[in-house]
């Protein structure tokens, strides 16, 4: 990312902590609004998740053809989409180090989903620079989109893709390192 773009802060102001109270995620005001995001905080910040969430936000998007979630010789059939965002970030409360082992586990996640992949919908995984309380380093922030003909298949869209994300992800194992490597 470039200079000036937004750091992921893991201690602001709203932080909810659904690793150490799960039920607290009928707080997140984006969570209540589409139950599948509520499932896939859950998810990601399971106990045996190997991640955890700092932020979120969902919304739909005004043109579907700029998501590129549907090629454009689709995107006459798909009026409506929705999407949003979750910043990931290493289990224990840390950060990547070094930008490519955020780098690295991106790429395993791109080939784990590849394998599950859900039509009508896109996920760009972005690595940005992240702060978790004086830890500075790396964290993901997951942008997923689903593109319908109307709201309800958008929403069955997006519904698949946060399904496969939390499929893989938890699943998945952060890359190896020594102590020295996430702060």
């Amino acid at each position: 990312m470039g200079q000036g773009a937004p750091v992921i802060e893991a201690a602001w102001a709203g932080f909810v902590d659904l690793r150490r109270a799960p039920q607290r995620v009928a707080e997140i005001a984006e969570a209540a609004a589409f139950p599948p995001l509520a499932e896939l905080l859950l998810a990601l910040n399971a106990d045996d998740s190997p991640v955890w969430t700092a932020k979120c936000d969902f919304w739909e998007a005004e043109d579907v053809e700029s998501t590129g979630i549907v090629p454009e010789s689709a995107a006459d059939s798909c009026s409506q989409a929705l999407a949003c965002y979750v910043d990931v970030l290493p289990a224990e409360e840390r950060v990547f180090a070094q930008w490519h082992q955020a780098e690295a586990l991106c790429r395993d996640w791109v080939a784990r989903l590849n394998a599950v992949a859900a039509p009508r919908c896109r996920i760009n995984l972005v690595v940005r620079q992240a702060l978790v309380g004086e830890a500075e380093g790396f964290a993901v922030t997951a942008y997923i989109a689903g593109a319908g003909g109307d709201r309800a298949h958008a929403t069955e869209a997006l519904a698949a893709a946060m399904a496969a994300f939390s499929e893989v992800i938890p699943g998945g194992a952060t890359p190896a390192h020594d102590a020295s490597q996430i702060q």
